[in-house]
C-alpha cells in the first residue's frame, strides 16, 4: 500500500509540472527570396526551447512559440542574425 501512495505522489508531481509557453513576434531583415524564410525558420528551430516558428515572407515577420524557462527572444533573434537575417522583437 505504501508503494501506491508513492506512485500517487509521483503522479501529482508530474501533473503539477507544466511546460510554460510564450509567443514572440519578430521583424526579420534581409529576406529577399522564397528560400530565405526556410533559413530563418531552421535557425530559430535549432534554439533549445523553441516549439514552433511561422514565417510570413510578405510581411517579413516571424512568430515563435517557445518555453521561457529554456530560452529568450534575444537568443532566438541572435540565432536568426547568425545566419544573416537580423531579427528585432516587435511583441
Amino acid at each position: 500500500m505504501g508503494g501506491m501512495a508513492l506512485a500517487g505522489a509521483q503522479f501529482s508531481q508530474t501533473e503539477v509540472a507544466e511546460v510554460q509557453q510564450a509567443t514572440a513576434r519578430f521583424s526579420v531583415d534581409n529576406m529577399t527570396c522564397a528560400t530565405c524564410p526556410i533559413s530563418v525558420k531552421k535557425a530559430m528551430l535549432r534554439v533549445d526551447g523553441v516549439k514552433s516558428v511561422e514565417i510570413d515572407f510578405g510581411t517579413k515577420t516571424a512568430e515563435v512559440v517557445y518555453d521561457p524557462a529554456i530560452t529568450s527572444p534575444e537568443t532566438i533573434a541572435a540565432a536568426s542574425a547568425g545566419v544573416g537575417y537580423p531579427a528585432v522583437q516587435t511583441s
